[in-house]
Parts: structure tokens; sequence; C-alpha cells
């Protein structure tokens, strides 16, 4: 199945930070807040490869209160004229529980098109997803907790886990992607400061566990940073491909909920 490479990447490196809560269970949001923005630079090399953006606003869905993410990447420059990435994704979310309502993902690679709307009920672990591309609306089954490309980030960044990941340990997590149920398996390898364009960072360092052969040197090629502070954005992740290795950094932000946490010593 063809996916989106360089956005399913960067929003890959949202998800790697936190256990499941008990579905449904609330608390107040402590890590994000309604006009979050930020950007990520990818890169091969020298050469800038694409940019990604996600937006946070607060919305209603059916008379819910929701929270409204928008993502949004692109190829750029010379990458741009090899192979033109245009990719549009939003996530309507509970602003209480942080489980998802609906997905959208419209996305044009190369001339390669897909747009899909995914419709969650959670009570009857259904998933509506309406293909519009093919015309064709279907239902699928989907596991407990479940989240979507988009809702996983917001909802690890708040929902932390109950104790301190020990080095090395592994947990999964359950999404639903496109028709399919998936299980990310993540290891947390520890903490590491990093050099970036703001300054000396403090991050959570993590390695999910993919599938080798296609696009992956092995299964262990990705690797991912994420702040150790209370926004836990994605600072950056570097994969290793068949054809050497993409990198993406976190370019800009605004509107944190918290102060940025930068080490000047």
């Amino acid at each position: 199945m063809k996916k989106s490479l360089l956005l399913f990447l960067f929003l890959l490196g949202f998800i790697a930070h936190a256990q499941l809560n008990d579905e449904g269970k609330t608390t107040p949001v402590e890590s994000y807040e309604a006009g979050e923005w930020f950007q990520l630079r990818l890169h091969y090399g020298i050469f800038n490869a694409s940019y990604a953006t996600l937006s946070l606003e607060r919305d209603t869905l059916n008379g819910t209160p929701v929270f409204h993410a928008k993502g949004y990447g692109e190829t750029t420059g010379l990458a741009r004229w090899f192979f033109k990435v245009e990719d549009y994704y939003e996530s309507y979310f509970d602003a209480k529980t942080g489980m998802p309502y609906k997905f959208i993902r419209n996305i044009n690679e190369g001339g390669y098109t897909k747009n899909v709307e995914i419709d969650f009920d959670h009570r009857q672990q259904l998933a509506r997803v309406n293909d519009k591309k093919k015309k064709t609306v279907n239902n699928f089954s989907i596991e407990p907790n479940v989240q979507d490309l988009i809702s996983c980030f917001y909802y690890l960044r708040n929902f932390y886990p109950e104790k301190k990941l020990a080095v090395n340990e592994s947990f999964d997590i359950n999404m639903f992607f496109d028709n399919e149920n998936y299980v990310f398996k993540l290891k947390y390898l520890g903490v590491e400061t990093i050099d970036t364009k703001f300054g000396s960072v403090t991050c959570m360092k993590f390695r999910p566990m993919v599938q080798s052969g296609r696009v992956f040197k092995e299964q262990e090629s990705l690797t991912l940073w994420v702040s150790d502070d209370r926004n836990r954005l994605p600072i950056r992740f570097k994969a290793d491909i068949l054809v050497g290795s993409i990198m993406a950094d976190l370019e800009n932000f605004k509107n944190l909920k918290h102060p940025f946490k930068i080490n000047f010593d």
C-alpha cells in the first residue's frame, strides 16, 4: 500500500512519547492550546525535500466541543520538480478525552491522489470510511482506544504514562489508517541533548519498529527526538532509507502553551 512517506514520517514522530490510558479517560489539557502552530523542515543531505505544518483550533462537530487539527505537507525546491507532493490532513477530536471523531486525508503525490473521510463510532467500535475518489462507503471494525494519524499526537502529549519509562522499554499504540488497524511498537532509548537552530534542547529519544526492505534499511532505521518539556514537541527525526537518509528538524513554531525549554549553558 502506497503511503504519504514524507508527511507520514513527520507525523509518526508525534506518537512516540507516551503510553495510552484507559479509553474515555478525561484530564485537563496541559500540553497544548488553540492557536498552536509549528513547522518541520525535511531534508535529504544538503537539499530541502519538503515542509510540514500542523495547526490547532477549537471547533464543534455535531454539537460536541472538539479540537480541530490541520496538517499540511509539500515538497519544495528541486524535489518538487521531480516529485510534487501536496498532502492535507485534518482531525476532529474530543476536547476532553482526545478520542477522534473525524479524520480527513486529501493527498496528491506525483499524480497519485486519495480523498478519504473517516467517521469514528467508538461505542460501536466502527469506522465509516468514505472514499470520495472511488465513491464508496464502507464500515470497518476498530480497536478500543484507537487513534487516527493526527489525533494520536495530541492524545499522547496530554495523557502521560503513569510510570516513567525505563530505557529500552517498548510499548504499543493502536491506530486506524485508511481502512486498516495498525499496531506500532516503539522503544524508549533515554534522554539526549541535541543542537538545533534554536539552541541546545534536551529530548526523549525513541525508535519505532518499522517494516524493512521496501523503504527502510532495517527494522530499526527510524530515530525520533521529542522535547523533554511540557510541550512534548517533535524536534528531529532521522530515517535511514535504501538510498541514504532523510532528516527533519523543527523549523518554526508559535503560540505554544508552555515556554520552549532551551539549554543556554
